[in-house]
């Protein structure tokens, strides 16, 4: 099979003079502060400085939209890092806060154009929070970091890919601007 050759751009896990903000729920805060705990030191592993890391605690997971959005829109972070943890109960309660908070953060990256990381865990029980905030499953919060820092780079990386805006308001060749008016 032939090999095929294509350009590849990938985000580097360099943290160096990159700026991050931590979105942390307060609500089940056993888990959450591991979450933070973990991530802290995901950033600080890839180079970042302590000065370049915010905290932001809200008071549960459905607040972590707003701030990650008022966050972003500072323009101030490469990356916002989103930590919580909800666990299913016997109504449905659940199922909206998970859907609200997924497409509130999914939205926000959108629209503000500032990768956000996704460490919200939505599980069915505590042992399978405790599992993925660091005995079993490793720990989503220090995932989270990595692949905010990983984000941060790859925008960086695209952004000097693009085409600069001169090239895409140039006029086609051969056209003057009269002759395209006449065209339409």
């Amino acid at each position: 099979m032939p090999q095929i050759k294509v350009k590849a751009l990938e985000g580097k896990l360099s943290g160096a003079g990159k700026r991050f903000a931590i979105v942390v729920a307060r609500f089940n805060s056993f888990i959450t502060e591991r979450l933070f705990q973990s991530a802290f030191d995901g950033l600080a592993r890839c180079g970042t400085k302590r000065k370049d890391i915010d905290l932001v605690r809200v008071p549960g997971s459905f607040e972590i939209p707003s701030a990650a959005r008022a966050l972003a829109e500072t323009k101030k972070y490469d990356a916002i890092i989103c930590l919580g943890c909800l666990l299913r109960g016997d109504t449905a309660h659940y199922d909206v806060i998970v859907n609200e908070v997924t497409r509130g953060i999914g939205q926000s990256a959108q629209e503000t154009g500032v990768p956000h990381a996704f460490g919200v865990l939505t599980c069915d029980t505590l042992e399978q929070a405790i599992d993925r905030a660091g005995l079993k499953m490793g720990n989503k919060g220090f995932e989270a970091a990595l692949a905010a820092v990983e984000m941060a780079n790859l925008k960086k990386a695209v952004s000097r890919q693009a085409p600069s805006k001169k090239t895409l308001m140039s006029r086609p060749s051969g056209l003057s601007q009269s002759r395209r008016r006449k065209k339409r």
